[in-house]
């Protein structure tokens, strides 16, 4: 294709979200800048849609050729995004992706966060006061990893644009020999089957104004939604597992191995309650109360949540080759340990904990693990 008809199609898509399109002010007190949401439509088309900081809507359809189009899968030119207050801005590049390995060796220092749920200051606090973003909310980590362990969803008024900010900054990572790893937790899922009891009112506001329910601005057929499908459940990085919420002794006694996991986690991400149901037992299993986006028995000890035993969690560490257990999910007053350092807690609030100095993140150095502050400050868990 010559390359100078996909410039002006890359242009044009540019464009519409900064300027383009059909614009609309609605209920400018309730909307805030959100997107851009990128939809690839059946018949090749593209549509774009996006807030600004004013509350304006922006909804774009690109319909040059089709064959202009193909390539906005894995090359664009920047655009922009912006939190909801205009406060934070950078530039994101649309780039291949493919899911990520289940399993590698740890090489350099694991960054570890989990469940902004929508806070975006919060988070380029932390990730800039340790070195991980730059100013310009660019990776600035070298070689080293950045773990986030799912919830971006609900609660706050920038989830997508963290969606954005780790979407880019795992391209980036991985031109500089480094990586970055998004998990799917809980919320993901919620909001994709449009249970959106703990969503923002903007978000179910744009939806409206736009004849539409809001998982379909994430749907597959979208840039964000395609890449979060890819996303996995659990991963393996050295010794160290990796999942939202924690390994059941029912997930254990099903002896899944965690590809098989994350392919069934992708699988039922977009369906209710009902359709997993009818999908298959396990799809079913996998998104409830025991499966790894939910079981809180891992670090909380009162019998409703089914509470792992030494001997089980021995087991589940033997399973998977690994020395200790990574979770989010349930949230504590500062980074948590539990069963003697083999399961690590990192889900804190994160308003809070920034406001009074607390702990907000782990740092895994060597076999060494450090509780990390937003001033950069650390010390040993």
């Amino acid at each position: 294709m010559p390359k100078f008809f996909l410039k002006i199609s890359l242009c044009m898509v540019c464009l519409s979200i900064l300027f383009g399109g059909q614009a609309f002010a609605h209920d400018k007190h309730h909307l805030s800048a959100d997107g851009p949401y990128i939809i690839y439509c059946p018949d090749g088309s593209v549509r774009v849609v996006s807030v600004s900081v004013e509350g304006i809507v922006t909804d774009t359809i690109i319909t040059p050729h089709s064959s202009l189009l193909t390539p906005l899968s894995s090359h664009l030119s920047t655009f922009p995004v912006t939190s909801h207050d205009g406060k934070h801005r950078f530039t994101v590049s649309l780039h291949r992706f493919e899911r990520p390995e289940w399993k590698c060796q740890q090489t350099g220092k694991i960054f570890v966060m989990s469940d902004p749920h929508g806070d975006l200051d919060c988070m380029v606090s932390l990730l800039r006061g340790n070195g991980v973003i730059d100013s310009s909310y660019r990776w600035s980590y070298g070689n080293n990893r950045l773990v986030v362990i799912g919830d971006v969803m609900d609660r706050g008024k920038d989830a997508i644009q963290i969606l954005w900010l780790i979407y880019k900054l795992e391209h980036e990572a991985v031109q500089a020999g480094g990586s970055v790893d998004f998990l799917l937790g809980n919320h993901e899922p919620m909001v994709l089957m449009n249970d959106l009891r703990y969503t923002k009112e903007k978000y179910k506001l744009l939806a409206e104004r736009l004849c539409m329910e809001y998982p379909q601005l994430l749907s597959r057929s979208t840039e964000l939604g395609y890449w979060l499908s890819t996303r996995n459940t659990m991963q393996v990085i050295g010794r160290n597992l990796f999942v939202h919420a924690g390994i059941s002794g029912k997930l254990l006694e099903r002896d899944l191995s965690i590809p098989t996991i994350n392919e069934q986690m992708s699988h039922g991400l977009y369906l209710n309650k009902a359709q997993r149901r009818a999908e298959s037992p396990l799809t079913y299993f996998l998104f409830g109360s025991s499966g790894p986006i939910w079981y809180r028995g891992m670090v909380l000890g009162e019998p409703k949540y089914n509470p792992i035993t030494a001997d089980t969690l021995q087991m589940v560490l033997r399973r998977y080759d690994v020395d200790r257990v990574i979770v989010g999910h349930t949230i504590f007053d500062d980074i948590s340990t539990f069963h003697s350092k083999r399961v690590i807690a990192v889900n804190v609030d994160n308003q809070k904990n920034r406001k009074h100095r607390r702990g907000r993140a782990i740092l895994i150095e060597d076999d060494r693990i450090f509780i990390i502050y937003d001033d950069g400050k650390r010390r040993e868990c």
